[in-house]
């Protein structure tokens, strides 16, 4: 391992403007090789409280008007950015992705913070107009948009910086106060986030506790950051399962939940079947395959089965495995064991159940502990694990059908509707797929894992409510007031 940074990775929390420690605290590991490259602390109960009893407070004293919202979220892109090699080094030491990925983690960090910081500026409301109901025509209303108060930001390990600034940046820009809580794994790049938000704090008329964040285990964090009455939102990425338990236990708090997906990409014989292989292959194992939209399972026609099957099987044996530190790696290892062995098992039984591999198929070993080659397997009926589950991994199971209604029919055959993709170049079925696939997003021409960050991002059934994207949270992060002036007194 290589990671060169100028400060200690041993780092604390941020509670009301202070740096702070905890009795306990736990390792973060490098995935490649799982060396120690840091630590934090495990909040208790009471630092919890006091987070979010900071945030209320800051929130409450704080008088910053749309345009230094603005400037603080400048500030803070322009800290991000001159400390974007040394935090892309963290993001690969703490989760094991390529460091080329991990440089555009945080250019795209960047760019959301200066996406965040735009929107402060348009909170906009509307005029109603009165005179379209019969007898209001002298009355004049119009809606504003308001904070809610505390914004509490919960998430996952595969996006550890980009992925909190999808919450934070618009929670700042609509006026809220935040509390950060990190995955376990993976809260070291996240810290140097907040440590780049407080810093810009501390040179604005913000006041201190505006922004939070604590770290270890989710349970207990969760269930303080549910139980607190002051905290208003709770925006999460993360599994299915605990979605869900913030949904049953969140009484009346705006909720975000952007949760899994098996995210299916058709390839249609009118398209160009190599281009689509490389992008398929791609977006199934970007960060290893750990990616919410990531290409879960491709659905082919049959007459074009082989070929797109060779096609990715090329693609494969073309990605570099190996250190993530080193600039020609494009997949190492999956960030802890736990996650490698879920996609052992969901390979071992498709294939028990009568899957091909194509290609692939090692792991662990040589190759390292927690690495899984890419691979590619044919013969992949819906009722098979790697069809069914979310593998969370560099699988790429091919399902083949015989008509464009059995593809539609496959991609919606699944809990979740997170994205889907569509390579063809036939407009009408295009537009056929757009209407009829059960996600949040249908991409055309492209693979599921298509994100831009300023687009509206989440999923319908089990893969969450509510959308990401900097215009779109912002409203989540508001609520809607309407203000009426009516026909007063002539005589005063």
């Amino acid at each position: 391992m290589s990671l060169d940074v100028a400060s200690s990775l041993d780092k604390r929390m941020l509670i009301a403007g202070e740096w702070t420690d905890s009795e306990n605290r736990t390792d973060v590991v490098h995935p490649y090789d799982g060396e120690r490259i840091g630590s934090v602390p495990m909040a208790t109960d009471a630092q919890v409280r006091d987070a979010i009893e900071a945030a209320e407070a800051a929130f409450d004293a704080s008088t910053l008007s749309a345009y230094q919202r603005y400037e603080l979220l400048e500030d803070t892109a322009d800290r991000l950015e001159e400390r974007a090699e040394e935090v892309a080094q963290v993001i690969t030491g703490e989760q094991g992705k390529p460091i080329g990925e991990a440089r555009t983690e945080v250019d795209r960090a960047t760019q959301t913070l200066r996406l965040s910081a735009e929107q402060a500026k348009r909170m906009f409301g509307e005029y109603v107009p009165m005179d379209a109901q019969k007898g209001f025509a002298k009355d004049h209303c119009f809606t504003q948009r308001e904070p809610l108060g505390v914004v509490a930001a919960i998430t996952p390990f595969n996006f550890p910086l980009n992925l909190m600034v999808h919450k934070v940046g618009p929670a700042l820009a609509a006026g809220n106060a935040v509390v950060g809580k990190p995955a376990t794994n993976t809260p070291l790049s996240a810290i140097l986030l907040f440590e780049c938000l407080q810093e810009a704090v501390e040179d604005s008329p913000a006041p201190d506790g505006l922004v939070n964040v604590v770290t270890g285990s989710g349970s207990t964090v969760g269930d303080e950051l549910l139980a607190h009455d002051a905290v208003e939102a709770i925006s999460f990425t993360g599994s299915t399962g605990v979605g869900k338990y913030l949904a049953e236990n969140s009484g009346m708090k705006e909720l975000t939940l952007e949760l899994g997906g098996n995210d299916p990409t058709i390839v249609w014989h009118d398209t160009d079947v190599e281009a689509a292989a490389e992008e398929v292959v791609g977006g199934a194992c970007s960060n290893a395959g750990q990616v919410c939209n990531s290409v879960e399972r491709v659905i082919v026609h049959e007459s074009i089965e082989d070929e797109l099957v060779d096609a990715m099987v090329d693609a494969c044996r073309n990605l570099t495995i190996g250190d993530p530190f080193d600039e020609e790696t494009d997949l190492a290892a999956m960030v802890d064991g736990d996650q490698f062995e879920d996609v052992v098992e969901i390979f071992e039984e498709t294939v028990e159940q009568g899957a091909t591999v194509e290609c692939g198929g090692n792991y662990g070993g040589d190759l390292g502990e927690w690495v899984f080659e890419p691979t590619v397997l044919s013969g992949v009926t819906p009722e098979m694990p790697a069809a069914k589950e979310e593998t969370f991994g560099p699988l790429v199971p091919v399902i083949s059908v015989d008509s464009f209604d059995k593809a539609i029919e496959e991609a919606n055959n699944t809990n979740y509707g997170l994205e889907a993709g569509l390579f063809t170049q036939d407009i009408d079925r295009a537009k056929r797929a757009a209407d009829a696939i059960d996600a949040g997003g249908v991409n055309i021409n492209t693979v599921s894992g298509f994100r831009a960050d300023h687009m509206p991002y989440g999923g319908f059934k089990d893969s969450g409510v509510g959308k990401e994207g900097i215009k779109y949270a912002v409203e989540h992060f508001s609520r809607e007031k309407l203000v009426g002036f009516h026909q007063g007194f002539t005589d005063v």
